[in-house]
Order: structure tokens, then C-alpha cells, then sequence
């Protein structure tokens, strides 16, 4: 498999600042965050009704494995100065698509988990519609990655 050509810039800045790091091996896997993300989105289903906003984390967080699964299939790791927003500008300028709407999920999920007015009440429609789109970016990601090698930079990291 060849390097994935679009968005090289992008990663390229973000390993430069140390916000990626490169794995190898068993690490540079993706395949068991695509079996994690499945795992967590079916949690997110069955709290969807009784807890909307733990439900709505939950499929953020399995929208985001599955895009883990991407960079990780790539030989990249983010890292605790990277954390969730690396994963999101990573895949949207990589992936496009709708990998898109993945930065709006990461903002409203922070919302929740660190809320700036603590009025944030989300609904059973918005944890449906989150679980929808993190269901769409596994199967999207799924397909993607048998496409997807190593991430090489110029001097060949």
C-alpha cells in the first residue's frame, strides 16, 4: 500500500509538532479501534432512549475510535498535546466526506463533558442522529482501510 497522498501537509505539521507520533507493527493496526468503535456505538444504541446525553458520548466516542482507526492504519498515533482535535482536523483534511461533520460532534461532546452555561440538554433525536453519523464514519473508515498504508514522511519516518 502507498502513502495516502491528500492532506500530507496537514500530517506532516502535525508530527513536525510533536500533536502525532508514528507507531509500527501490531500498533499500526486499525482493524481492533474499527471492532471498538462497533462495540461502543451498539452501548450508545441501547442508552440512546434512557440517557441521551451519555448515549451522545458515546457514539462521539466511537466515531472517534473509528477514526483513530484510520491513523493508527497509517503508523500514526495522536498524542496528549494532539488529543481529539489532531484526530479531527487529521481525518477531515485526509478524508473529507463525512468526516466532515465529525468536528461538530467533537464540539457538541465537549459541550456536554465541560459545559460552559451547564444547559446543555440534549434530546432522543440527538443521540439517534450522533449514533447514525458515528455509524456511517465506522463504515466508512472500515472500507478506507484496506486502502491505507504507512505514513512515510521526506525522510522517510
Amino acid at each position: 500500500m502507498s502513502r495516502w497522498a491528500r492532506g500530507e501537509a496537514t500530517i506532516e505539521e502535525f508530527l513536525a509538532n510533536r500533536e502525532l507520533e508514528t507507531v509500527v507493527g501490531a500498533q499500526a493496526d486499525g482493524q481492533p479501534w474499527i471492532e471498538k468503535a462497533r462495540r461502543t456505538v451498539t452501548s450508545a444504541r441501547e442508552l440512546s432512549n434512557a440517557d441521551p446525553d451519555s448515549a451522545y458520548v458515546l457514539a462521539y466516542d466511537a466515531a472517534r475510535f473509528a477514526c483513530t482507526a484510520l491513523l493508527t492504519h497509517q503508523g500514526l498515533r495522536p498524542t496528549t498535546k494532539g488529543g481529539h482535535y489532531v484526530v479531527d482536523v487529521a481525518v477531515r483534511k485526509q478524508f473529507g466526506g463525512p468526516f466532515e461533520g465529525f468536528g461538530a460532534m467533537r464540539r457538541q461532546r465537549n459541550e456536554l463533558e465541560y459545559p460552559a452555561f451547564g444547559t446543555e440538554v440534549l434530546n432522543e433525536t440527538d443521540a439517534s442522529d450522533a449514533i447514525s453519523q458515528a455509524t456511517v464514519l465506522i463504515d466508512t473508515a472500515e472500507q478506507i482501510l484496506v486502502h491505507l498504508g504507512l505514513f512515510r514522511g521526506p525522510q522517510g519516518r
